[in-house]
Parts: C-alpha cells; sequence; structure tokens
C-alpha cells in the first residue's frame, strides 16, 4: 500500500485526480477501454471536481459503476448516491455507459443484475473511501471478507447513520435509511487498482485501525492491506493518530 499524506484536502484532490487520470488514460490506451467504480460522499468532492475537469480523457471508452445506494431513496433525493454519480460525474464527462444502483427496486433484484453487468469484464480501478466507522463502501463492521457476491444487501448500523446526518446529507437520524445495496468487499479486492481518499479529523481514528491495526471484518478497510495495487490519499488530520511514520507530509 502507497500511503500518501496532504497538507489541505484541496492538493489531496488535485493529486488523487491526476493519478486516476493518468490510471484511466493507461487502461484505455492498452485494452480500449476502463471499467471503473466510483465512491460517492464527501470525501471525493475535491477530487471528482478536479478529475471531472482533468483534459484527455476518452470517457467514451468509460464504463462506469459505483460502490452503493440506500434501499427506499429515490434518485431525486440530496441523499442520493444515483444523483451524485449523474450530478458530479455522468453529466460533466459524458460518460454514456453507466450502471445505477436503483434504491427504489427490489434491492435484491438490483444487486443481481447489476454485479452480472459488473462481472462481464475485469475491474480497472475503484475509487473509495474509508468511513468513520471504518467501513468500505457500506460494509459496516462486522463486514463480510467471504462472499465472492458482487453487491450485497446490508444492514447499515448507528454510526454509518450518524455519519451521514453529521454530513448533512439528512436531517435526523430518523431519516436515514437502515439498509442499502453495496459492493461487497470481495468484489472491490477484484480491482486492478484502488484508490482510496479519506482526509479530515474524523477519520482519523478509522485510518489508524485500517494501517495499524489487525485485519478484520471489526475494521473492515484494514483489508486493503491484503491488495497489491492499492494508494491510500489521507491528510494530515487524518494521519494525526499514526503511531509510525508510514509518509513524508507533501
Amino acid at each position: 500500500m502507497q500511503i500518501k499524506i496532504f497538507e489541505d484536502k484541496s492538493r489531496l484532490g488535485r493529486v488523487a485526480a491526476e493519478h486516476a487520470a493518468n490510471s484511466l488514460r493507461g487502461y484505455i490506451r492498452n485494452q480500449g477501454w476502463a471499467q471503473l467504480v466510483a465512491a460517492t460522499g464527501a470525501s471525493q468532492f475535491e477530487f471528482l471536481e478536479t478529475l471531472t475537469s482533468t483534459p484527455d480523457i476518452d470517457w467514451n471508452r468509460v464504463e462506469l459503476f459505483h460502490l452503493d445506494e440506500y434501499v427506499g431513496l429515490p434518485v431525486t433525493h440530496p441523499a442520493s448516491f444515483r444523483r451524485y454519480i449523474l450530478e458530479r460525474l455522468v453529466q460533466k464527462t459524458g460518460i454514456t455507459q453507466y450502471h445505477l444502483l436503483d434504491g427504489e427496486r427490489d434491492p435484491h433484484v438490483v444487486a443481481k443484475e447489476v454485479g452480472e453487468a459488473l462481472a462481464a469484464k475485469p475491474v480497472d480501478i475503484v475509487f473509495a473511501g474509508i468511513g468513520e466507522n471504518g467501513h468500505l463502501a457500506f460494509n459496516d463492521p462486522p463486514a463480510d471478507f467471504k462472499t465472492e457476491e458482487p453487491y450485497l444487501v446490508v444492514n447499515l448500523d448507528e454510526a454509518c447513520r450518524r455519519q451521514q446526518v453529521n454530513e448533512g446529507w439528512f436531517p435526523t437520524m430518523a431519516d436515514v435509511p437502515t439498509k442499502a445495496i453495496s459492493m461487497s468487499v470481495r468484489q472491490m479486492l477484484k480491482a486492478k487498482e484502488i484508490i482510496v481518499i479519506a482526509p479530515d479529523t474524523r477519520k482519523a481514528p478509522a485510518v489508524k485501525a485500517t494501517l495499524e491495526g489487525e485485519i478484520s471484518p471489526m475494521a473492515p478497510a484494514s483489508i486493503l492491506r491484503e491488495h497489491p495495487n492499492v494508494t491510500l490519499y489521507l491528510d494530515t488530520n487524518s494521519a494525526s493518530l499514526l503511531t509510525r511514520k508510514v509518509a513524508t507530509a507533501d
């Protein structure tokens, strides 16, 4: 795992976007297309803003999936991840090949259909974040490290749901859905490359558990240490609890 630490989120987002752009161009050049899985949430704002304005990416050759979506939430809701993907990625790039997780349909059927589409080609690159509770996608602790199913219907724990309220996506805990469709941990690990963006002080305990604790379903993101090609982008705030020097701050 490569770990890169920056003084501020803006520079973190710019450097991570340059990395992602170079990777996408490389996959397109070498094989004619790129299969991308995108993350959503507040941690991705600066990164996606820069990436979508980066020139010389042939987005017509990118096939897009995303990590997760709330069950029962309409696409018109401000917290809908379908809406997020459409507004922050699809509409800004003109991507024509994309697969949205429709939380208003039967979630098990959606998980099966989108999972089958995802399995049609190898995944080249996954963008991810780390939740305050250490989750990857919506795989809250204890995460399922064994299932090979591409997408799962999962229950959201209290810490996860509270994070959504604190970030301003929902007014109260009662408004946050209790279930979601989530890409599985094993499916994420099948990608050739994973770019993880995890800034902010509130992520510091989860980052410490990811890097310095045991690899455990109770710290879902810790499984990233088993992947051969992961780059973790932190700021000095999210890296503040690390006890050993893992990178030089930029």
